[in-house]
């Protein structure tokens, strides 16, 4: 008997515990990815670095990169313009963390004219630092738009 009453009251402390954890808002987290992407539109290296922590990972079909190595890939194709649609997103955040998945359409138009779509599923995790959210992790895979 003294078994039950003390799952019962485990249970009880573990539901109150979990109600009086405090989320933040999704939309900020989103709101953070989208703006990431425009600052890769508009090569706003600056935006990217504010947005992003110091130990920033992008993992991209197989390639590991931080900011600077991103950056300067990013430069070597200036000068380019690319439109973003992300679309998709399921968001998990809490206090202090959050990620997303989400699909990502890009069309690019490169220095020499030429024209590419590409098409990603994304993943991107978030910490919550003394200056706000921060995105500390970005995966993308291309996909198969005819796959679901």
């Amino acid at each position: 008997m003294i078994i039950i009453i003390l799952t019962v009251l485990t249970f009880g402390l573990f539901v109150s515990w979990q109600k009086n954890q405090s989320t933040d808002d999704p939309e900020k987290l989103k709101k953070l990815v989208m703006n990431y992407f425009k600052g890769i539109e508009n090569k706003d290296f600056e935006l990217l670095k504010m947005l992003t922590t110091d130990d920033f990972v992008l993992f991209e079909d197989g390639s590991v990169w931080n900011n600077d190595s991103a950056f300067a890939n990013i430069r070597r194709h200036i000068p380019f313009t690319v439109k973003y649609k992300l679309e998709n997103f399921k968001i998990f955040v809490d206090n202090m963390s959050g990620d997303m998945t989400y699909f990502n359409h890009a069309d690019f138009v490169f220095k020499d004219g030429g024209k590419e779509s590409l098409d990603w599923i994304e993943s991107a995790t978030f910490r919550k630092t003394a200056k706000g959210w921060k995105m500390n992790f970005l995966h993308l895979t291309q996909r198969d738009p005819k796959r679901r």
